[in-house]
């Protein structure tokens, strides 16, 4: 039966990580019809979003059956009770990844950021994607090394996050309120997916170390 529960419980996690690439390839997409005011991406977008929700909703469907026929207890409980949080994370990271799109799409056929902030929202999208890639690699290898390395992206992704207010502060920021707002909301989805990937790590360090300090978090 334990064989049965740990054979289930990696197929769980397969369909997790899965969908945790899907919500990387769903941020990419948008940052694309952010950057180049591209309605065509955007609607994209909300297809990548409908299929990694069809999929966290079986996934979640799972992990809930599974809780009830095999009932599992201690360390098996904890990883079940991951999982479903797991879950839950992904689905938010995608919902950010919609919210970038809906932005683009709300401003076509301009475009919602000027160009002197391209190259920050193109860096932090990359980190955002590694990220959430990293994270797909940790879910199936279970490796709690590669799960620290998260943290050192986000950290990465925060010192974006937080220079972009220095440059909204700027005297010299010639461009609009209504800009300014939309600036500061999509840098936030950006740090907000990147946590969430994160917290998907945090537990695999937990599951496999017992720590939950090993991800160098206060």
């Amino acid at each position: 039966m334990r064989t049965v529960f740990h054979e289930q419980l990696d197929a769980l996690n397969r369909s997790i990580a899965d969908a945790c690439g899907l919500a990387g390839r769903a941020l990419e997409c948008a940052t694309a019809a952010l950057l180049q005011a591209d309605l065509s991406l955007a609607e994209d977008v909300f297809t990548h979003h409908d299929h990694i929700v069809n999929l966290a909703s079986r996934t979640e469907g799972d992990a809930f059956v599974l809780l009830a026929r095999q009932a599992p207890v201690a360390g098996d409980l904890r990883a079940v009770v991951a999982a479903l949080k797991n879950v839950a994370d992904v689905d938010r990271m995608a919902s950010l990844a919609l919210h970038i799109a809906k932005t683009a799409r709300r401003r076509h056929p301009g475009h919602a950021l000027p160009e002197d902030v391209h190259g920050m929202f193109t860096e932090m999208a990359r980190i955002a994607v590694t990220i959430s890639d990293n994270a797909k690699s940790v879910l199936l290898a279970g490796d709690p090394d590669k799960a620290k390395q998260l943290r050192r992206d986000d950290e990465a992704m925060n010192r974006l996050h937080q220079h972009l207010f220095v440059v909204l502060a700027d005297p010299q920021w010639g461009h609009s309120i209504a800009t300014a707002v939309d600036v500061t909301l999509l840098s936030r989805y950006y740090e907000r997916f990147a946590d969430h990937a994160v917290e998907i790590g945090r537990r695999v360090i937990y599951q496999n170390t017992g720590s939950i300090t090993a991800h160098g978090t206060g």
